[in-house]
């Protein structure tokens, strides 16, 4: 079995840890030196991903999807120079073979982003990369954008940081390598007060464009797929207490995750426990 996040992964991952769904938490005694962190955040998560039932009719015989548990680590941190947030997923951890054969139904997502601030502006220098593995399948996925980011906060609290790069894959034995086209999005987010209590809407977005040819015949089933592709997810969290975050995320994408032109829909049930 490959390992579950390679050491290229890890690398950019420490090199590279915001911009997603969670809540940054703000040091209140934030020193002045710029190796300070400004903010930071960190927690652990049990999620369930529920696919609706048109997805999983769609997707029967096109990259079939099912619902599956997943645990994740996060976190992100801020200094006045620039800014990284990541996570490491780990699904179906429970459940190493399926019902009806015997391979390995267990699968790892990572993801690493970085803004890199340009001087007292609101833009920035933007990497991100993303690693998937499926054990079963013997498959893996790397992305790699590099770009440019913006940071927004507007009056009423709500902040916004769109990108926009360059785009390159890497995949396993039988896919493709090499430049894929741009991929543009953002990442969003607003705290509010409702009944008493602390909420807040995330939502993260990517939309590539312009992807291989190659890559969209080798890298879909029933491929080709269409060379636009959507991905992302809309979220509210609530937060009882300090050390606690609940929420439902809607979670869509096209002509992502290993399907060709149907789209996949599902919802997202989070209890995250914050230790930063």
């Amino acid at each position: 079995m490959p390992t579950a996040f390679s050491p290229r992964c890890l690398a950019a991952l420490a090199g590279t840890l915001l911009t997603a769904s969670g809540l940054p938490a703000v040091a209140e005694d934030a020193s002045t030196s710029p190796l300070a962190p400004q903010w930071s955040f960190a927690n652990a998560s049990i999620n369930y991903l529920d696919w609706s039932d048109g997805t999983e009719a769609r997707t029967a015989s096109n990259a079939a999807k099912g619902d599956f548990f997943y645990l994740e680590l996060e976190g992100g941190v801020g200094f006045e120079w620039g800014e990284f947030y990541g996570f490491y997923d780990v699904e179906n951890p429970h459940n190493d073979t399926l019902e009806d054969d015997t391979r390995d139904n267990r699968r790892s997502a990572a993801k690493a982003t970085s803004h890199l601030y340009l001087g007292d502006t609101p833009f920035s220098l933007y990497f991100h990369v993303y690693d998937f593995r499926d054990y079963g399948f013997d498959s893996e996925e790397q992305d790699r954008i590099a770009g440019l980011g913006y940071r927004h906060t507007f009056a009423n609290g709500l902040w916004i940081k769109p990108f926009i790069g360059k785009a390159w894959v890497e995949s396993g034995d039988g896919g493709y390598d090499g430049e894929n086209g741009y991929m543009a999005g953002w990442v969003l987010g607003y705290d509010f007060r409702a009944f008493g209590e602390r909420f807040s809407l995330t939502n993260w977005h990517e939309q590539t464009f312009a992807r291989d040819d190659a890559y969209l015949r080798r890298n879909y089933v029933n491929g080709p797929a269409g060379e636009v592709g959507t991905n992302g997810a809309a979220a509210l969290w609530w937060h009882p207490v300090d050390a606690i975050t609940t929420g439902l995320q809607y979670r869509y994408s096209h002509n992502k995750l290993g399907t060709a032109d149907d789209y996949q829909n599902a919802m997202i049930y989070t209890l995250k426990v914050n230790f930063l």
